[in-house]
């Protein structure tokens, strides 16, 4: 296994799911007073891993018909655009 890949795809995928709204959803879940913790933490914990499963997939198959560089390129494009978006809305 290659440990050094393994935790730095865990540090970037927590540091950028810190804070997010699907964070924030589930603490507005978990605050329910009537809901269980256990149910919550286990019902987020499997949207995350299925929503990974079909970026990893889509990785693959993107992979086929692009390049890395050009993959980066346009994700880097993408997140300028949100940005932008962001700033604009605020």
């Amino acid at each position: 296994m290659d440990y050094k890949t393994l935790l730095m795809v865990f540090g970037s995928v927590f540091i950028a799911e810190l804070g997010d709204k699907t964070q924030l959803a589930t603490l507005l879940f978990a605050s329910d007073k009537k809901t269980s913790r256990l149910v919550v933490f286990i019902g987020a914990s499997l949207a995350l891993i299925a929503t990974s499963a079909v970026a990893v997939f889509a990785g693959d198959l993107i992979t086929k018909f692009v390049t890395e560089k050009q993959l980066s390129i346009a994700a880097g494009i993408g997140f300028i655009a949100i940005g932008i978006w962001t700033l604009v809305k605020a």
